[in-house]
């Protein structure tokens, strides 16, 4: 085995689930399965005999929690970690908390035809690989961690938009942005890579902690200041009028970028329905999706930002839209919110002007 694979560690209490997860990646070229283990207690020990690059962690696991795990593993030894999860209401409860504990990102379980399913997803379950192999992993939070200062947005009309993008890492990048806003913020419309199941259960998770309203998007509905807007895991989102307003369009039509939602798809409305009106902010991820998106953004008079490389958990989309000259300014994740208030605010200052 050449040293330069990338070597990942499996835990899952399923043999099925180990034997498949093993049998993709070892398919790889670049990576290979150092180890497998039934619970995280056997994970430990195989983790300093092996030193993985990826961990792949089982959300319900015997003997330990797999968040309790998680929660040490990112306080003590912080490492790239992706979560296997069931497509259910309490797997995607469970994967967001392990999310803002630091794991990097999740595969979905098949409900059903399990091997099929995981053999279909195979491509997918590379790249995540990859995408961890590259990124920064980060400590869990404190539980004390101080609630953000909640900015002050000025009188904005509700022809203000932002429109945000996301993949990897991005839902925590979402709420990093989305917390501090007031009440009165502008409307936002968001789509973040995620599967059907889960944006429901993010969106009402991000719904508790913001002073927004936060909530997964409705085909029809109006879009009203105050309100951020999530695409639903197996549709895009498209901005788009009816008479004087603004309101959702869901789309089932293919993906775009292997993604649906996509994010391209997202901007490139805004760009149509929106132009000056709306702020672009394209937030860490793997691959290209977005970037296209945000240069028809800028090129119809929005202003655009993408996010550093310093922040970004993975520097992927952000340095495409850089690359095609579509981001006007490129800021650490954590001076993105006030930014989007002042740029809301210089606009509203020009447009009376």
């Amino acid at each position: 085995m050449s040293s330069a694979r990338i070597k990942v560690l499996c835990v899952d209490d399923s043999a099925l689930i180990r034997d498949l997860l093993s049998e993709i990646i070892n398919q790889q070229p670049d990576m290979e399965v150092v180890a497998v283990a039934p619970d995280p207690l056997v994970a430990r020990d195989l983790i300093k005999q092996h030193n993985p690059d990826v961990l792949t962690l089982d959300v319900e696991m015997p003997r330990m929690d797999g968040l309790d795990f998680l929660e040490r593993l990112m306080r003590l030894r912080p490492m790239p970690v992706l979560m296997v999860s069931s497509l259910t209401q309490a797997g995607s409860e469970i994967t967001l908390r392990a999310l803002e504990l630091g794991a990097l990102d999740f595969l979905a379980k098949p409900s059903m035809g399990i091997r099929s399913g995981m053999m279909d997803y195979g491509e997918l379950i590379a790249e995540k690989i990859r995408a961890a192999a590259r990124s920064r992993p980060r400590q869990v939070r404190q539980k004390d961690r101080p609630v953000p200062q909640t900015l002050k947005a000025p009188l904005v009309s509700s022809e203000k938009l932002l429109i945000i993008g996301a993949s990897t890492g991005g839902t925590e990048a979402i709420r990093n942005v989305l917390e501090p806003l007031p009440s009165n913020a502008p409307a936002i419309l968001i789509t973040q890579h995620m599967p059907g199941g889960f944006t429901r259960s993010f969106a009402e998770r991000l719904d508790k902690l913001c002073q927004i309203r936060v909530k997964e998007a409705h085909d029809g509905e109006r879009v009203l200041p105050g309100h951020a807007y999530i695409a639903p895991g197996d549709q895009h989102l498209k901005l788009a009028r009816s008479g004087a307003n603004y309101v959702v369009r869901l789309d089932s039509g293919p993906p775009v970028n292997r993604h649906r939602p996509s994010v391209d798809v997202l901007f490139e409305s805004a760009a149509q329905q929106a132009g000056r009106n709306a702020i672009g902010v394209l937030l860490t991820g793997m691959g290209k999706d977005g970037a296209a998106g945000l240069l028809a953004m800028r090129n119809a008079g929005a202003a655009t930002v993408a996010q550093d490389e310093d922040s970004c958990v993975v520097f992927g989309m952000p340095r495409e839209a850089i690359a095609l000259g579509a981001a006007d300014e490129v800021l650490p994740l954590d001076a993105i919110a006030p930014r989007l208030l002042k740029l809301v605010a210089a606009s509203g200052r020009a447009q009376r002007v």
